[in-house]
């Protein structure tokens, strides 16, 4: 099996706190560490009532000092909300502190609505539009400072922080070829254009110093449970927060329910379903299954793994379940 890995959103609960959700998230980091995954990611998000990840990288410093080997990264931190200086002094810093185990992964989408993009910039200036530079000035803060450098990133300079690059569209894909750097798409909730993003990012790759050949991380949904209705009834709990997204009411992740059919219509079915189309439910036997010929239709070279699940014991189990099938 090809590496497998966890992305984790700090998911709030109906009547839980924020604090709650951060001894979750280091709870199931240790976890992992002990199962055997290879990195565990948090995601930048804003003004969400169910995630509790908005200062990325502060999370990931209390993650990372929580574990001992596992690599701990963002998943990503949405550049055009940050000045690279900024990124590049952050993850220097947690580079310095956590030597060996920091990823960053980079993304051009705001994280979040353009009212917050708004009070989180004070003005658009820096947009999607200028991720490419954004980029290349972020691996310049990274190199050795030369002499008679005006601005440099202390600590940073000279740490060369892996970077990544994340999407879910054709952008960053041919974007992550040019540069050479490895490629995280988003299947896990904007599915339609995987196939093709791969196809891009792998037949224009250009070797880098960081990278020889092309590297494609994936995402994908697996609720594990010991029966497959068991597995499917977890999963309800996301389908409602997709539903929630969708009716402009966000809120905290909801106990999963007997039905969702008696919630969703047609066209709200038809729109989650489509957006969480790369998700293997049920018991241990068809999860196997499930992710075996996901890698095989894909040829992914590692698989970042998420699954928001209410109760945290489930959601333990859960990952459980899937190290054990995979190894």
């Amino acid at each position: 099996m090809i590496p497998l890995s966890v992305l984790d959103l700090a998911p709030i609960i109906e009547g839980a706190t924020a604090a709650d959700a951060f001894r979750n998230t280091l709870d199931l980091a240790q976890h992992a560490e002990r199962w055997g995954y290879n990195r565990f990611w948090l995601a930048e998000h804003h003004n969400m009532p169910g995630i509790a990840s908005a200062a990325t990288a502060v999370v990931i410093g209390h993650v990372a000092g929580g574990t001992q080997r596992i690599r701990v990264g963002s998943g990503g931190i949405m550049l055009p909300n940050h000045a690279p200086l900024m990124v590049a002094e952050q993850f220097g810093t947690l580079a310095s502190l956590y030597p060996g185990r920091i990823d960053l992964g980079l993304g051009r989408a705001p994280g979040t609505d353009q009212r917050t993009s708004r009070a989180l910039r004070r003005d658009m200036m820096g947009t999607a539009d200028s991720f490419p530079q954004d980029v290349l000035e972020l691996q310049f803060y990274f190199r050795e400072a030369v002499p008679n450098q005006a601005v440099r990133a202390v600590p940073g300079a000279g740490l060369n922080v892996p970077l990544w690059l994340l999407g879910s569209s054709l952008f960053s894909a041919e974007l992550a070829a040019r540069l050479g750097l490895p490629f995280a798409f988003a299947s896990h909730f904007a599915p339609d254009l995987m196939m093709d993003a791969l196809r891009v990012y792998r037949s224009g790759f250009q070797p880098s110093e960081q990278l020889s050949r092309p590297y494609a991380m994936l995402g994908l949904n697996v609720f594990a449970a010991e029966t497959d209705a068991e597995a499917k009834r977890l999963m309800t709990s996301v389908q409602l927060q997709f539903i929630n997204l969708r009716r402009g009411r966000p809120g905290p992740l909801q106990p999963p329910v007997d039905s969702i059919e008696a919630i969703w219509s047609p066209l709200e079915q038809m729109g989650v379903e489509s957006a969480l189309a790369c998700s293997v439910v049920g018991s241990p036997g068809t999860v196997r299954r499930g992710v075996e010929a996901f890698i095989e239709r894909t040829g992914a070279d590692e698989l970042i793994t998420t699954a928001q699940i209410y109760d945290h014991a489930a959601r333990l189990r859960s990952f459980e379940i899937l190290a054990s099938v995979t190894r």
